[in-house]
């Protein structure tokens, strides 16, 4: 295999490092560089690596020994694994320099950067030598791309604002929303709010649900309040209850007004409920079906890519209507039961008629009853034996660790 002596940093985003031993110490997020003055090629300081716990500490370039294809190599030594602090005079590639403006010496044109290389000189030493830049099309077409000398772009130096984020978000699109959070609060705050601001309303909505909530309530207030509707929308309706219900109650009372009056109204019944009960923890949004269903309906229902793996573990038969609060409330069917049943027999046939949770069920109650009945899930049932939501073990375990859990588990 060829050690490559030129990187592109997008590129390197992800790979894994190995230690000299080949134990992997963790996966790169990002490349420290120092801007210089005038025209010359910043520095590569090092690299940003995220280590178990999803601490991420800085890594030297001194320590590289290769950056392979498929992985890095360190040298032997111990590392530092101090939580990475960025200090005065030191950028972040993936975090900064991506979706930058900037104008092409030659032409005078504006361009973005989409992406940078970084490159070894014959004394050892990291440059951040070349940027990829894209200049504007015409008409919505995507134009001219261009792979320049660092000294062939000007703007890179300096202040910027207005600074798209459309690369960086491309980056990160194979995270899953909990490391799309946690890579999120490890961007400068005006840099955080950009990306924000540029991810659509769905991924927005999933890394919310995966961030503090004071993350939560800095994030949403600077949105405009129709988008902040719009995303309290695709929020599952328990997170969004959670989020509203630490907001005064004119914000609150305004953004339920701008939402959709069915998801309004979802988010509105979940609030009637203290936080630390069945009602306050639950979803409004379980898979229910009639009596008449057929096992094949139920599965094709829990296939569903918007079903979080805990509400597709069972589905709950109720009768009309079955939309929350639903009619009255038959029972419930395992996946597993379901899988072992020929596909045309009906749902009501296999329920298992476990007494379901009351809304006003105490946090400790909820507890015992996931841990007697080895539960990834439970229906709650209000006093007129309607279907009113299900608790997830998710939203147990949110309960049962400390407030700022999300907050040290980033901190290491």
């Amino acid at each position: 295999m060829t050690t490559a002596t030129r990187a592109y940093v997008s590129r390197l985003a992800g790979l894994t490092v190995f230690d000299p031993n080949g134990d992997r110490v963790g996966k790169v997020r990002d490349v420290v560089v120092g801007l210089r003055v005038g025209t010359a090629c910043p520095r590569v300081l090092g690299l940003v690596v995220e280590v178990v716990a999803r601490r991420r500490i800085f890594v030297p370039m001194g320590r590289v020994t290769a950056l392979d294809p498929g992985a890095v190599l360190l040298a032997s030594g111990t590392l530092n694994l101090k939580r990475f602090e960025q200090r005065a005079g030191e950028t972040l590639v993936l975090g900064e320099l991506l979706d930058r403006r900037v104008t092409v010496n030659e032409s005078g044109r504006p361009a973005t950067v989409v992406d940078a290389a970084i490159e070894q000189t014959r004394t050892g030493d990291w440059l951040l030598s070349r940027v990829a830049v894209q200049e504007p099309g015409r008409l919505g077409r995507r134009g001219q791309s261009h792979q320049l000398e660092w000294d062939e772009v000007t703007g890179l130096a300096l202040p910027q604002t207005g600074q798209g984020a459309e690369t960086l978000i491309a980056t990160y699109r194979e995270l899953n929303a909990a490391d799309m959070a946690h890579a999120l609060q490890e961007l400068p705050i005006k840099r955080r709010h950009e990306v924000a601001e540029a991810m659509d309303d769905v991924r927005l909505a999933d890394v919310l649900g995966e961030l503090p909530e004071t993350e939560q309530i800095t994030i949403l207030g600077t949105l405009e309040e129709s988008r902040a509707a719009d995303v309290l929308e695709e929020m599952d309706p328990d997170d969004a209850a959670d989020l509203l219900s630490e907001l005064h109650a004119v914000d609150r009372n305004r953004l339920l007004e701008l939402m959709e009056p069915d998801e309004a109204e979802s988010v509105r019944q979940l609030l009637k409920y203290s936080e630390d009960t069945a009602g306050g923890m639950m979803t409004s949004e379980p898979v229910i079906l009639a009596p008449d269903a057929t096992i094949a309906e139920a599965l094709a229902r829990v296939r569903q890519e918007e079903i979080t793996p805990s509400l597709a573990s069972q589905v709950y038969v109720c009768r009309p209507p079955s939309a929350t609060p639903t009619g009255r409330y038959l029972g419930l069917a395992h996946i597993q039961r379901l899988l072992r049943e020929p596909p045309s027999t009906l749902v009501s046939g296999v329920l298992d008629d476990l007494e379901p949770l009351k809304p006003e069920a105490p946090l400790a109650e909820v507890t015992h009853y996931f841990a007697t009945y080895n539960l990834v899930a439970a229906p709650v049932v209000d006093a007129q034996g309607r279907l009113v939501g299900a608790v997830s073990v998710d939203d147990v375990l949110d309960h049962l660790l400390p407030d700022d859990w999300r907050e040290r588990a980033r901190r290491g």
